[in-house]
């Protein structure tokens, strides 16, 4: 099997494990120990913050599931486009449950050292979940 197969099958297990069933220690063999994760607004977090977001965001949406829709390799860095669906049963940022189901969408940029995730630049647009939320309305004539 090619390392690029077996790349995107453990990104698709370790994913699916954090994402789908809670088990954030999954992400300890993919994430290098000096880790960063680093969002669209250019805050960096690292292993254990990336993992409590999980968690946290897991608590709020309990039946949140995540897809990944396609994984493209080039080299030491990895593309992953993805989407997350789940109902709002419990509060999530200080916004109280809402029971709507949301969509949202992203992508990720993995740059890998060796068999570890070094970093990762994530990009999806937060208004989009305020949106299905009820909180905001975006795109739309008022």
């Amino acid at each position: 099997m090619s390392t690029s197969a077996l790349r995107a099958g453990r990104i698709r297990e370790v994913w699916d494990a954090a994402w789908d069933r809670g088990d954030v220690d999954a992400f300890d063999d993919l994430l290098g120990p000096d880790y960063r994760r680093i969002g669209s607004s250019g805050d960096a977090q690292g292993r254990a913050a990336f993992k409590d977001s999980i968690v946290a965001t897991r608590a709020a949406f309990p039946s949140l599931v995540t897809t990944i829709d396609d994984i493209v390799e080039d080299g030491d860095r990895v593309a992953i486009r993805w989407h997350s669906t789940g109902v709002h049963q419990n509060s999530f940022l200080g916004v109280p449950a809402t029971r709507r189901e949301v969509t949202v969408s992203g992508a990720t940029f993995a740059r890998f050292a060796d068999d570890v995730i070094v970093e990762e630049h994530v990009t999806w647009d937060p208004r989009a979940l305020l949106a299905a939320l009820g909180i905001i309305s975006i795109g739309q004539d008022q």
